[in-house]
């Protein structure tokens, strides 16, 4: 029995080979598990459309996330905080604090994809890096001020 394997299987094969099994290891494991389909010529075409169109969506996401990344890479984000002696500020500037200030721009970002290097506790310019794709990483500009009274 010929079958497409729709997930990577130990000792058989990767996503997207045709290998040949024995017919009760397709019928009763692969194939009820969705880890394999029958190998028929429609099914072949099927599956080659269905990763085509995956590619496609992928492809679309990554361009968009690129565009976002530039977006992102011209907002400066600017936050006021307290500040005790020799420019100190009490706490920290957390990624929550980012995220609201680049929605004050008009970008949106989840606050657990921004990642800080060093931890904000001066006042002064800080670069942190925004998450938008798993292959795209977006740099801002985070400028920490005194709060004026």
């Amino acid at each position: 029995m010929k079958v497409i394997l729709l997930e990577d299987v130990d000792n058989l094969g990767e996503e997207g080979t045709i290998v040949s099994v024995k017919d009760g290891y397709g019928r009763n494991f692969l194939i009820p598990k969705r880890l394999a389909r029958l190998a028929t010529k429609n099914t072949v075409k099927a599956w080659e459309e269905e990763r085509r169109q995956a590619s496609r969506k992928l492809s679309k996401r990554k361009e968009d996330a690129t565009a976002l990344a530039a977006e992102i890479a011209k907002v400066e984000v600017v936050l006021q905080a307290k500040v005790g002696e020799e420019n100190r500020i009490f706490g920290s500037i957390t990624a929550q604090q980012i995220a609201d200030g680049l929605a004050a721009h008009g970008v949106t970002a989840d606050r657990r994809k921004i990642e800080i290097q060093d931890e904000i506790k001066v006042l002064g310019v800080y670069t942190a890096s925004v998450k938008v794709h798993p292959e795209v990483v977006a740099q801002v500009k985070v400028r920490v001020e005194a709060e004026t009274a």
